[in-house]
Order: structure tokens, then sequence, then C-alpha cells
């Protein structure tokens, strides 16, 4: 972590560009999506980092579920991925889309999630 002493912010360095950060519902994690095909948590508190999660491609878009347990990615690989937050590991890996994922969303239940990409579809997943 970098601290900048001028603004009074940490910053944490990825390798390539970072598409988007997100705070949880619940504020306990902050999490960054990046064309290093990764995604990144760290502490929504402290700012310490905690976890890499992969994908095979760049990342575009991360989304948190209501409850702040579960981090879902899409991405460059064409695959939605749902990362479990407490495990720190995979817990679903939903291919299906033609071509590159450029947004995930999750429903307010936490019950589906929504997914679009450059296949021009925009898919529904049941939980």
């Amino acid at each position: 972590m970098l601290i900048d002493s001028q603004s009074n912010s940490a910053s944490c360095v990825q390798i390539l560009v970072i598409n988007q950060v997100c705070f949880s519902p619940d504020g306990q994690w902050v999490a960054s999506a990046s064309f290093d095909n990764s995604v990144k948590l760290w502490n929504g508190t402290t700012g310490k980092f905690v976890a890499t999660f992969r994908h095979v491609k760049d990342v575009y878009q991360i989304s948190w579920s209501a409850d702040s347990r579960l981090l879902l990615s899409g991405s460059k690989d064409s695959t939605l991925k749902v990362w479990d937050i407490r495990t720190r590991k995979l817990k679903e890996d939903l291919p299906g889309h033609a071509s590159e994922v450029y947004c995930v969303d999750w429903s307010p239940d936490g019950e589906k999630v929504a997914s679009g990409g450059r296949d021009k579809v925009m898919k529904l997943w049941m939980g």
C-alpha cells in the first residue's frame, strides 16, 4: 500500500488498468477489477490487501451480493465467476457467453445475477 501524505489517502497498485472499484454493501471490503486478469480484495477499513482472485483474461466488472458474502466478476474470458469472500475461493464458474462479459449485477434478493456482453446477449442466472 502506498500512502499519499498530501491527500491522506492510501493507494494499492495493480499491474494494468483498473476498470472498477467497489465497496461491499457492509463497507468491510473493497474490491477492484483489472486488465491484469484479476479481482483484488482489500480490507475496507484498513486498506490492507487480502486476496487475489483470477480469471484467464481481463476483468471488466464486479458486483457484490447484498449480504457482502459473495463477489461476482465478469471477464474477457467469456465467464462470470462467483467468489466466496469467507473462504477466499471460487464458489461458481458461470460460462455461457459467446464472448467478453462487460457488465454484471446481483438482484436485490441475492437469488439471481444478470450479465451482458459483446455477444449482444443479456443473461439471467438463477441461484
